[in-house]
């Protein structure tokens, strides 16, 4: 006769219960907090280079992403405090105007990770992504005396402040190192953070370049570039975008973009810290690591011609192995 086997003891199908329950369960993501300036996620610049870069870490890392967009610096502080009051395991500020807040919310928590872009602070806990923006800038610069045929350029800024004003020291560089009988016409929108955000404004400026006979403008000024956009295009001229690929706002009418890898930089910052590999102290990104480089794609192929390319790529070069130095507008200030 065969032993019969009864149902197992509750307490024992209990425990294969909770068992079972357990290894079902997923583990815990590892979460981001990435705060935006004003110019917000669809600036089509600087901060959708970097919602971009985490987007990517989202799908292709699995982490968990939240982001705010600070309408108020005024709330940057309070922003950064609530991811970290949550606890998540990263917290990416972008932009200058972030480094007090992240400073500070940084002090308070060491346990914390923090980046930022464009702000250098010296913490254990922080990461400085840090951009040689006059490197990429002459190297636009070049491209831009090439295809002017008024021997006349612009520059028109968002904010006047250092940053900005570093680009624009790049550029007129690389203006003159090609043509050095070019004449520059500077303007900035504002001494604000609305600065970046008020394409009417640049679009009023642009115009003004153009009728001065400009005929290329580089325009560094965030979500306030697609007025200078709108003025090339109606005025049949030249402008050179900033940070993302913005050739194809206006095709034919945008000479390149000078690109600021954002994007991948908070990527790669996301995945080290996702791998336990965090570090804080300042990265550098320039053009010998691609971290800035100028676009060319099937929207502005037709406007830089091989001879262009050629000479662009040439500068890269001369720039990289230190045979050109490229003016620093935070070391001469000048």
């Amino acid at each position: 006769m065969k032993n019969k086997i009864g149902p197992l003891p509750r307490p024992i199908i209990f425990l294969n219960t909770v068992l079972l329950v357990a290894f079902s369960l997923p583990a815990f993501a590892f979460k981001v907090g990435l705060v935006l300036d004003k110019g917000g996620k669809d600036d089509k610049s600087f901060n959708s280079a970097a919602y971009q870069g985490a987007l990517k870490a989202q799908k292709e890392l699995g982490i968990e992403l939240k982001y705010v967009e600070a309408t108020d610096n005024n709330l940057l502080e309070n922003m950064h405090r609530s991811f970290a009051k949550k606890d998540f395991d990263l917290i990416i500020g972008v932009g200058f105007a972030q480094a007090d807040a992240v400073k500070k919310v940084a002090a308070q928590d060491l346990s914390e990770k923090f980046a930022i872009v464009d702000g250098e602070i010296n913490a254990p806990n922080v990461k400085s992504l840090m951009f040689e923006e006059h490197e990429g800038s002459f190297v636009v610069g070049v491209l831009a005396a090439m295809a002017s045929k008024t021997g006349s350029v612009g520059f028109i800024g968002g904010m006047d402040i250092p940053l900005i004003r570093r680009f624009e020291m790049g550029y007129r560089a690389g203006v003159l190192h090609q043509n050095p009988k070019a004449k520059i016409v500077t303007n900035y929108i504002g001494i604000t953070g609305e600065a970046w955000n008020n394409p009417a404004k640049a679009k009023e400026l642009a115009l003004s370049q153009f009728n001065q006979g400009a005929d290329v403008i580089f325009v560094a000024a965030g979500a306030s570039g697609s007025g200078v956009f709108d003025a090339t295009e109606e005025k049949k001229k030249l402008a050179i975008g900033v940070d993302s690929n913005q050739n194809w706002m206006k095709p034919g009418f945008i000479l390149t973009s000078m690109l600021k890898r954002v994007d991948v930089a908070v990527y790669d910052t996301i995945k080290a810290a996702k791998e336990g590999k965090f570090t804080g102290g300042v990265e550098r990104f320039g053009l010998k690591s691609t971290g800035i480089d100028y676009a060319l794609d099937e929207h502005n192929q037709k406007l830089i011609t091989p001879e262009m390319k050629k000479r662009a790529e040439e500068i890269k070069s001369q720039i990289i192995t230190g045979k050109i130095k490229v003016p620093d507008f935070y070391k001469t200030k000048k």
